[in-house]
């Protein structure tokens, strides 16, 4: 009675003191950072391509647009991998937590809700932003305050038994995926489908359910979230109704969506979705070979965007956010010249919820440039003195993939 009396409650200042808060957030609280209404926007040169695939990819952030720290729920991106899964009914929902635990749970949202209500601020973003190769998709991030149940203590009361080494989310969406690269497959079973390919070996078609696995420490996290409000409001369908993980730190392929399922094993899961794809690929160089690296795409990377440049009687000052981890000041390159300081902005009220995972926005003062086309770079820090690297570092350079591309980011304007 105590948590539901304590939800209630937060229900109800959600429509007062704590809406307050979000509306301020949203169109006030950021006077200092995106300048006066009434400043000019100048649009950037280097506008993305139109966006191919509406359906699966959409709300994408239009960075001239920004004007708010918490993205608002109807605006936010969203990335279907295998589109919106349908019958999703809140009063029939539940999430298993099963595998190597001591006691199965099966939960419903009303279970969730009585729990203790928790609130953390994150900044979400797809490993594929800006990614070489993906021209329209420069938007792919959002930051929002998501509340929800702690994940640690339902895994604790479930009782992860001594050999469960890893924690895979399921989600309710599923695809027809072929496998063309697994040499052992010897038949289709019950529901696969068998070709034979040109190299004398079988091709299987099976239909996969989308899910993505963490290890038992990191699924441990206190800030782990069983996540069902955003920004004070139901989770949207596109965005995880009912129910949805969210890891803050990770980029948004971990924070599985329509979760269904909890389940705790004794090896590492090798799904579509951390073996296959969203893995960043390397070729490097060591002692003068050639070595072929994979890694799977798991948390956020130190990042930087230049968001929009305004003018205010022909003064003109740039405006960017900076993310991906305990944000130092950020810094902007305006044509391959001396790199100045910015000035970073302090909008979250309450650093206990932000907790380092949410972006910061940054202020440089322009003043009045030359006439004509210019280039601006911006970079950031850490607060452990880490820095965005360029778009040439060699770790960088080496990748064939755009998953967790965060090399500094340059924009072309024109001012006249």
């Amino acid at each position: 009675m105590e948590n539901q009396d304590l939800s209630r409650r937060t229900l109800l200042k959600g429509g007062g003191a704590a809406l307050a808060e979000l509306t301020v957030l949203r169109v006030t609280g950021l006077a200092q950072a995106f300048g006066d209404p009434g400043d000019e926007v100048i649009p950037w040169l280097d506008q993305p391509a139109p966006n191919p695939i509406p359906e699966n990819v959409g709300n994408l952030l239009k960075w001239e647009a920004l004007d708010s720290w918490l993205t608002p729920t109807n605006n936010f991106f969203f990335v279907n991998h295998y589109g919106q899964p349908g019958g999703l009914d809140e009063s029939t929902w539940r999430v298993d937590i099963a595998g190597l635990v001591a006691r199965p749970q099966s939960l419903t949202l009303a279970d969730l809700k009585a729990r203790r209500r928790r609130e953390v601020d994150f900044t979400l973003e797809c490993s594929g932003n800006t990614g070489t190769g993906l021209d329209f998709f420069i938007g792919g991030i959002g930051n929002a305050r998501w509340a929800g149940a702690q994940l640690a203590p339902l895994l604790e009361e479930a009782g992860v038994l001594d050999q469960g080494t890893e924690v895979v989310f399921w989600g309710a969406d599923n695809g027809t995926v072929t496998i063309r690269d697994n040499s052992g497959i010897v038949s289709g079973g019950k529901t696969g489908v068998v070709a034979p390919d040109s190299e004398g070996g079988l091709d299987l078609t099976i239909t996969e359910q989308f899910a993505r696995s963490m290890s038992i420490d990191e699924a441990l996290n206190r800030d782990n979230l069983l996540c069902y409000e955003m920004n004070g409001e139901p989770l949207p369908r596109s965005s995880g109704f009912p129910v949805r993980l969210i890891a803050p730190g990770w980029y948004g392929v971990a924070n599985v969506k329509w979760l269904t399922r909890i389940e705790v094993v004794d090896h590492r899961y090798a799904g579509r979705f951390m073996a296959r794809d969203y893995v960043s690929i390397r070729e490097e160089q060591r002692d003068g070979q050639t070595i072929w690296t994979s890694t799977t795409v798991s948390h956020d990377r130190l990042k930087s965007a230049p968001a929009k440049v305004t003018r205010r009687q022909n003064r003109y000052a740039i405006m960017g956010a900076a993310w991906g981890a305990p944000i130092a000041p950020a810094d902007v390159q305006i044509d391959d010249g001396l790199w100045g300081a910015t000035r970073l902005e302090n909008h979250a009220p309450h650093r206990k919820r932000s907790r380092g995972y949410t972006w910061r926005f940054w202020t440089f003062e322009w003043g009045a440039p030359a006439s004509g086309e210019h280039k601006i770079r911006s970079r950031a820090f850490d607060v452990d003195g880490n820095i965005q690297p360029a778009p040439d570092d060699p770790f960088l350079a080496s990748k064939r993939t755009y998953w967790e591309s965060n090399g500094q980011i340059t924009r072309r304007v024109s001012i006249h």
